[in-house]
């Protein structure tokens, strides 16, 4: 009896044991299958946050036929004038070669594989913020595109702008790397929108009125004033003036670029519109709007 009893646990075991590797191989089957799902998840996710980030205005040329994150687009300042690069994976002319953490680092620290500094031309100051979550899906997405073998444009910069070791100093005086973190005293939608303004859409990026340094003014933040080296205005997004509009009429704008006296957005802002703020959910775009009406307001700049 005690054999049998043996024989029937090792029985038991045996069959148990069976069951497992079973379990677990359709585990691992199902794992697989799945896995490519779950990283489209994630690269899905990721093309709504590049078009939250208003990332195709920078990194492709402005042309008929041009290839989407190819890189090309000229950029002028008073600095010179900027060329946004290839960001597709291709292993020479794109990223293809890069880590993960070689595009968080450049995203959160401004600093390129090799240990250069970028130009705060590439608007890291704002992209500081985007969460680690958010990087994961972005990175997700720029691994899918095309690989393109359309070579990044060297910068074409006035003396001595061109040297990256001086961005050292304006990162010391004018760059606070880190995540977004929490507005205390406001709602969950005035944070949502204040992280869609201040990180991936970086409206501060030409919003903000800027000093002979390309440094913002802080005190100016989102008031607009004269674009550096030009007679042109950049408008004031604070209450001032966005008080004349109703909530209607704000997302008119950010959807279609018309105004309510009848006129419609031009130039960068137009394109703003096209590939940004049109493609944003109805649940963002109000966070957009109810963070830019709980911001103080800030008189415009004298003419």
């Amino acid at each position: 009896m005690a054999g049998l009893s043996f024989l029937v646990d090792t029985g038991l075991v045996r069959n148990n044991v069976q069951q497992m590797v079973r379990s677990t191989s359709f585990a691992l089957v199902l794992g697989i299958w799945l896995a490519p799902a779950w990283a489209q998840g994630e690269a899905q996710r990721g093309e709504y946050l590049v078009k939250a980030g208003g990332c195709l205005g920078c990194h492709t040329e402005d042309k008929k036929g041009a290839v989407t994150f190819a890189g090309g687009r000229a950029l002028k300042t008073p600095f010179g004038t900027f060329y946004g690069p290839n960001i597709t994976p291709h292993p020479q002319a794109g990223i293809g070669r890069w880590a993960e953490s070689d595009f968080v680092r450049a995203m959160r620290h401004g600093v390129r594989p090799d240990g250069a500094n970028y130009f705060p031309a590439f608007p890291y100051p704002s992209f500081t913020n985007i969460s680690d979550n958010d990087l994961r899906d972005i990175w997700a997405y720029l691994r899918t595109l095309p690989p393109s073998p359309q070579a990044s444009k060297a910068h074409d910069l006035k003396f001595p702008f061109g040297f990256r070791f001086i961005i050292t100093i304006w990162k010391w005086l004018f760059f606070t790397p880190g995540p977004f973190m929490n507005i205390s005293g406001v709602t969950e939608t005035v944070n949502r929108g204040a992280y869609l303004v201040q990180a991936l859409g970086h409206c501060s990026e030409c919003h903000t009125a800027r000093n002979f340094l390309g440094g913002p003014k802080k005190d100016r933040f989102l008031a607009g004033g004269r674009e550096p080296g030009s007679d042109k205005r950049i408008p004031n997004i604070t209450p001032t003036r966005l008080k004349q509009w109703s909530d209607a009429e704000l997302k008119e704008f950010f959807l279609t670029g018309a105004t309510p006296d009848g006129d419609a957005a031009s130039g960068a802002m137009d394109e703003v519109i096209r590939n940004t703020t049109s493609q944003l959910t109805p649940g963002d775009l109000a966070a957009l709007i109810a963070y830019l009406r709980a911001l103080p307001p800030i008189a415009d700049e004298p003419k």
